[in-house]
This record gives C-alpha cells, structure tokens and sequence, in this order.
C-alpha cells in the first residue's frame, strides 16, 4: 500500500499517534503506540483494516497523496 503515514508524538497522551491523512472520512489520530516501532506496526495494522473494510463494502479507495517532492 503507498499511503502516507504521520507518526507525530503526543506530549498530552504520552505516546506517538498515527495519521493517515488519505483517510479523511476516518477519526484521527486513527491508533497509537509506547514506541515508534509499536505505533508504526499499529499504523499498517490499521490502514490494511481500512482498505479490507472499503473493498468490503464496495467503496472506492482514496487515491494516494504526494505531501512532498524529493529532488
């Protein structure tokens, strides 16, 4: 899957907290984790969820998104 992932830490809950800015109709921060690898891990986790879920119900998946260009 070539969809973005935001890991960002959370001063206020204490952990990192995961985005998936292509997912707009989704509540964000959409998981979390301890560590960036847990949050990282749970972030896969939650975007396969989403696209199984989306193909489920027939819907058609966000198009992925360039926030930036590397020269």
């Amino acid at each position: 899957m070539r969809y973005t992932i935001i890991i960002q830490w959370s001063e206020e809950d204490n952990c990192f907290v995961i985005f998936l800015p292509e997912f707009e109709n989704v509540m964000q921060p959409v998981t979390h984790g301890e560590t960036y690898e847990e949050a990282f891990h749970h972030a896969q986790e939650a975007l396969e969820l989403l696209v199984e879920s989306a193909l489920e119900d027939g819907q058609q998946l966000p198009i992925p998104r360039k926030f930036f260009q590397v020269a």
